[in-house]
């Protein structure tokens, strides 16, 4: 293609201002500007600052549009208040009113990804200022391209504020899974009062402060039996019964999606114990430890690499498994484990692990209040899931004019 028939670029309709070297002499960590490094760009947060004077032509403000020259090339905008640029990083914005700088942030990022791709990789991969003018022009005019750019903001938006809820809900799901497991729950359906407000409610324990009705006791006195899976090699199929290793099992949950299955003929073979039944808690003794999951269906096997703990009592098994996931339970299994460089967990060891026991009532009641905020955790998570899936399907889509926003003009 002749440079007479080229598409249209961003040549002059942008302006790249490449990074300043500033003297390493003025470097420090508490006087002067913040500096933005490549290394700084994803969190918007600096570590270094710079004492001496600058030219205010490479002075950042929040939403400017920068991209990391080395490396991964990625396009951020900046979030992490005034600061100097840095060598390596260039700002980029509209020069001509036929482009939109808010829409501008989204259009680069898929083209200089691409950039990206097509760059050969010696040792570090390094981005032009010429590959930048050479993107296209967008395939529509400012005005829908401030359209664009105000709907995929909304979606970043609504997707930050997800996250942020969810990551709220996680540090308080910590907190109250602590106080459940060291305050309880009284008679009256409340966490019990601090042991320093109410020292009678409580007593000493191997484990600390316990309320006065709990008892501490070795797991395997809750237990009917402590054992782990078949060792011998197991046939693969398509359809049968599931087939279990340490790494199917992840977020108190078994992720059957990933596992892989085993004829019904080599299931019956297996001895009881590799056949774990519903209500027993499964525990990952190799690979990643102390992963936890209750088991919900009958049709499964499980191997070597996983401990099942079969509960005397089935109500037994959600508070069971609730403090194995906690940090405290997890601190004490994996204090326990064994190995030199590969490390495991011992169902011996496990069975002697000495756990807080409350009354049944008590247990099933902290187990629901548990429930309730992983039910909570989950929607917000779904939601997420359904946001950042909407974003990430109309981008490309937007950006490229095959979806259309001329409706919403007359919407301003």
């Amino acid at each position: 293609m002749s440079e007479s028939t080229l598409p249209p670029s961003l040549n002059q309709h942008v302006k790249i201002l490449s990074g300043f070297a500033f003297s390493s002499v003025g470097f420090n960590q508490l006087e002067g500007m913040p500096l933005i490094r490549i290394r700084d760009l994803a969190n918007a947060n600096t570590e270094v600052r710079f004492r001496g004077q600058y030219d205010a032509a490479y002075l950042i403000k929040n939403g400017d549009v920068l991209i990391g020259m080395d490396g991964d090339f990625e396009v951020h905008r900046w979030n992490g208040g005034d600061a100097l640029l840095n060598q390596r990083v260039c700002k980029v914005e509209a020069a001509t009113h036929q482009i939109d700088q808010d829409f501008l942030y989204w259009y680069l990022k898929p083209k200089v990804a691409e950039i990206h791709r097509r760059t050969p990789q010696t040792t570090v991969r390094h981005l032009s200022t010429k590959d930048l003018f050479a993107i296209p022009m967008p395939p529509m005019g400012a005005e829908e391209q401030a359209v664009i750019g105000r709907v995929l903001d909304t979606l970043e938006t609504a997707v930050r504020e997800t996250e942020a809820v969810v990551a709220k809900l996680k540090l308080i799901k910590q907190g109250l899974l602590h106080d459940l497991l060291t305050r309880g729950i009284d008679e009256n359906g409340e966490l019990r009062s601090h042991q320093s407000e109410t020292p009678h409610l409580y007593k000493g324990s191997p484990l600390g402060w316990i309320p006065q009705e709990w008892n501490c006791v070795a797991l395997k006195e809750r237990l009917k039996r402590t054992t782990y899976g078949f060792t011998n090699p197991m046939p693969t199929v398509d359809d049968g019964p599931w087939m279990l290793t340490a790494a199917d099992i992840s977020a108190g949950q078994i992720r059957y999606e990933q596992a892989r299955r085993t004829t019904w003929k080599a299931f019956r073979q297996l001895s009881e114990k590799s056949r774990p039944q519903i209500g027993d808690v499964l525990v990952t003794k190799d690979g990643t430890l102390g992963r936890v999951a209750i088991v919900d269906r009958n049709d499964i096997c499980v191997n070597q690499s996983v401990a099942v703990l079969s509960p005397r009592e089935t109500h037994d098994a959600n508070y069971l498994s609730i403090f194995l996931q906690s940090p405290v339970g997890q601190q004490i299994m994996l204090a326990d484990s064994g190995g030199s460089t590969i490390k495991h967990l011992y169902i011996t060891k496990l069975a002697e692990m000495v756990v807080p026991w409350p009354s049944t009532t008590e247990g099933e009641a902290i187990a629901l209040r548990v429930s309730e905020m992983n039910g909570r955790l989950a929607t917000e998570k779904d939601y997420l899931a359904k946001l950042t899936e909407l974003k990430n399907g109309i981008v490309n889509e937007l950006l490229t004019g095959s979806v259309r926003v001329t409706p919403l003009l007359t919407q301003k």
